[in-house]
């Protein structure tokens, strides 16, 4: 009774994960709407989540000092392409995109990793994983709706595929990085030099950093630009990846980023409750499609360990899976 009772608890908190990750698209659009560049909204959600991620990354870090300085190097990888690379990427994608197919390109980056691991190591994938890979593939044709004449703009599916790649940097970097490294340091590090990095480009000149301090609209009303942010850094990521940590302990890591997967279909849904966006039936197929590729990859790594240590599979480190938001 009591493993049910825990079972229950972490399908629970997996499930609050995944939709408050899903929130992460809708937020975004509000203030890019108003005038945000996507790179000011991408610095404002991870520095404020840093901030108040800080007291739980000190006291996770309690006699492991050493274990973090050792690992600067590899956070920082993590904290330009998995944090940064992917959200900027994604943010910059619902510019001109729906926040659903935005996020079903991102999606991709798991996809991404089969082939990664096939160039770089040449671990040829098995049938299941060809299938979920053609599948996605197929998907991704009916998302662009094609031959119904969709016009879905070409420079925000770029943006939606630079989102999968750092999304697949997320999956491949978090596996290399020490395990003994709390998932939360390990997070709020790289949204803190994700933050840093981010300020000091824009700085420069090297990057859009453009904010907006006026009322916002969201859901269809005015208000302080402050809520969207609010939302960003506490809802859409501090919640996120606490309840994430929180699942991936109880439920274990493959069986919590099955469950996380169903963050796209939250954030369509949110998207249409408070954006009044849908997808068309043609493009509402083929992420049906992606969503069921991804999970026969994911299937299909059950079925077997990693062939080379200390690599990646793509269900690996769930508990910042929706980093890339």
């Amino acid at each position: 009774m009591q493993t049910q009772r825990s079972a229950g608890v972490g399908l629970g908190l997996a499930l609050l994960s995944a939709a408050t990750f899903g929130t992460s698209g809708t937020f975004a659009r509000s203030l890019i709407e108003a005038g945000w560049s996507a790179e000011a909204a991408v610095a404002a959600r991870v520095g404020a989540a840093a901030l108040m991620l800080a007291v739980p990354t000190v006291l996770a870090l309690r006699g492991k000092w050493h274990v973090l300085r050792r690992n600067l190097g590899s956070i920082g990888v993590f904290g330009l392409l998995a944090v940064v690379g992917a959200q900027v990427g994604f943010f910059n994608a619902v510019r001109y995109l729906p926040v659903g197919i935005a996020l079903l390109l991102e999606y991709l980056g798991i996809i991404l990793v089969v082939f990664w691991m096939w160039a770089r190591h040449g671990q040829r994938p098995r049938r299941l994983t060809l299938a979920g890979s053609a599948a996605a593939m197929l998907g991704l044709f009916f998302v662009f709706d094609v031959t119904g004449g969709g016009s879905i703009d070409p420079v925000g599916v770029l943006w939606g595929l630079g989102a999968a790649v750092g999304l697949a940097a997320y999956f491949v970097l978090s596996a290399r990085v020490d395990e003994r490294l709390p998932s939360v340091a390990m997070a709020s590090s790289g949204m803190a030099i994700g933050a840093v990095v981010l300020l000091a480009l824009g700085a420069f000149g090297a990057l859009p950093l453009r904010a907006t301090f006026g009322d916002v609209t969201f859901a269809g009303e005015r208000m302080s630009w402050l809520v969207p942010i609010v939302g960003l850094s506490l809802v859409a990521a501090v919640i996120s990846y606490v309840s994430g940590i929180g699942a991936a302990r109880i439920l274990g890591a493959r069986l919590s980023s099955f469950v996380g997967l169903t963050e796209v279909l939250f954030a369509v849904l949110i998207a249409w409750l408070f954006l009044g966006e849908l997808p068309v039936p043609v493009q509402l197929l083929g992420g049906a499609l992606i969503i069921g590729g991804v999970v026969l990859v994911r299937v299909d790594e059950l079925r077997s360990a990693p062939a080379v240590p200390g690599d990646v599979v793509p269900a690996a480190e769930p508990a910042l899976a929706g980093q890339g938001r």
